[in-house]
């Protein structure tokens, strides 16, 4: 499948490559200046793979406090909310952002590696309360990201002046949301197809960089951002995965999957999702054994080299509680610093020792 801004991508010399079946770009060149371009001015992703979900209904809420870890009741309209989906174990279907357009219409980006189970499993519980689950299939999505990405959008969108972040506002069929993905400012927008090509240029004139997946994979590293798929899946539980914070126990509202989690709290888990740091020169890659000093072993769910950093990282998910580590690489033990699962954050290093 392609985007409406495949043309564009070639255009520029994009190295395309198959996305989970989407025709998209890893790199017009260089994937470390395309990093560096959004860590300090500003780039920008077409992320139009994504799935968007429009869901209408009365009791729209009801059904999204249902199905969502985190709480639909905290947010106001034009408001948006991360959270996962979970299925009654407590594993991750999938994560996901819930924007509230009104107490009777929200909607879902989530990702597209996912699209057929959340699809089904959208409309599985929306039976019993009676929402409407429409997929949005004519629509672009680009992402602008970096410490000047709200300076340049604004010369297109002067809106986005007005928007704090998790915030959205929808001007002229355009949906403009201060959310993204690289732990950097940066906006989130849902354009017409027939007015993304001529959006796309307009953002290049102003001085944003095109950047492809490869980029926004390093960054999102960086930032200790959860990738689905390799840092939480169905097999685990957001406790093991570093997004605790994004569960709401509400002793009034009972979500899929929180009958699950209460019992793992009430044991206590056993595994933590951290930050590796190597200290030689090296990459860390997913798939490689994390062994601690005591010999019990874990293992990098995300791994890569830190073009900020100019350092091997990692997330990995390792048995608690914590000592020393090194991971095996090629068969040779290499020493790495355990570290909070946050690296890079607004340009800056935030890097935390446990």
């Amino acid at each position: 499948m392609r985007t409406a801004l495949y043309d564009q991508h070639v255009a520029l010399g994009g190295k395309v490559v198959d996305f989970h079946g989407w025709d998209l770009p890893l790199n017009y060149g260089s994937q470390i200046d395309e990093h560096h371009a959004v860590r300090k001015n500003a780039g920008m992703f077409d992320v139009s793979h994504m799935t968007v979900v429009d869901l209408r209904g009365a009791n729209v809420i009801a059904y999204l406090r249902k199905i969502l870890a985190n709480d639909v009741a905290k947010i106001t309209s034009n408001q948006a909310m991360y959270s996962c989906m979970l299925n009654e174990q407590g594993g991750v279907i999938d994560d996901l952002i819930a924007y509230k357009i009104d107490d009777h219409y929200f909607r879902l980006v989530v990702n597209s590696a996912t699209h057929d189970k959340d699809i089904a499993w959208l409309e599985k519980w929306a039976k019993e309360f009676d929402v409407s689950v429409v997929e949005m299939v004519e629509k672009c999505i680009i992402a602008v990201q970096g410490p000047q990405a709200l300076k340049l959008v604004s010369s297109v969108f002067e809106i986005v002046n007005t928007l704090k972040p998790f915030r959205f506002a929808i001007k002229d069929n355009y949906f403009i949301a201060r959310t993204g993905y690289t732990g950097e400012q940066g906006v989130e927008i849902i354009a017409p197809i027939a007015e993304s090509k001529a959006l796309w240029q307009k953002l290049i004139d102003v001085g944003v960089k095109p950047c492809g997946l490869g980029a926004r994979d390093t960054l999102r590293l960086e930032a200790g951002l959860n990738l689905y798929g390799n840092d939480m899946d169905e097999t685990t539980s957001p406790l093991i995965s570093n997004l605790e914070w994004t569960i709401v126990f509400d002793e009034q509202r009972d979500f899929i999957g929180k009958k699950a989690l209460e019992s793992q709290k009430s044991r206590g888990v056993d595994a933590a999702l951290v930050g590796l740091i190597l200290k030689d020169k090296g990459v860390l890659r997913s798939g490689q054994k994390v062994v601690l000093e005591d010999g019990r072993e874990g293992m990098i769910t995300s791994g890569g080299f830190s073009p900020t950093l100019e350092k091997g990282i990692a997330l990995a998910r390792v048995p608690l509680p914590l000592t020393s580590a090194s991971v095996d690489i090629r068969g040779t033990l290499k020493s790495v610093e355990i570290v909070k699962p946050n690296f890079v954050r607004n340009g800056k290093s935030v890097v935390e020792v446990y």
